[in-house]
């Protein structure tokens, strides 16, 4: 009897981790939203680096949030398809403002 309501309690108490978990954020992601969502991030931390690598100035704090307004106004997008243009503009974008930093035109 003592296996049986242990286990009847480890399921309810899994059943409820699980439910709890989910709570208030929002859908369960798919691999390909998961793997896009790891892309995105990847992106943004290697903006990041970039932009630190430019001298403090107003182009700097400019780069800045032209970056972050870019990634928050998409933020709710859920189509894959569009995921994927969005982090290919983005990366395009990024390679040429790299060049832009690196031939020293600030």
């Amino acid at each position: 009897m003592w296996k049986a309501c242990a286990r009847g309690l480890h399921t309810a108490t899994r059943l409820n981790a699980t439910i709890s978990s989910a709570k208030g954020k929002g859908p369960f992601l798919t691999l390909e939203h998961f793997v896009q969502r790891g892309r995105a991030l990847a992106l943004w931390r290697d903006i990041v680096r970039a932009i630190h690598k430019v001298p403090p100035s107003s182009t700097r704090e400019e780069m800045r949030t032209f970056a972050r307004g870019e990634f928050e106004r998409n933020k709710l997008v859920h189509d894959l398809g569009h995921i994927r243009y969005l982090i290919s503009t983005g990366k395009t974008q990024f390679d040429s403002m790299r060049r832009y930093v690196e031939q020293g035109a600030m």
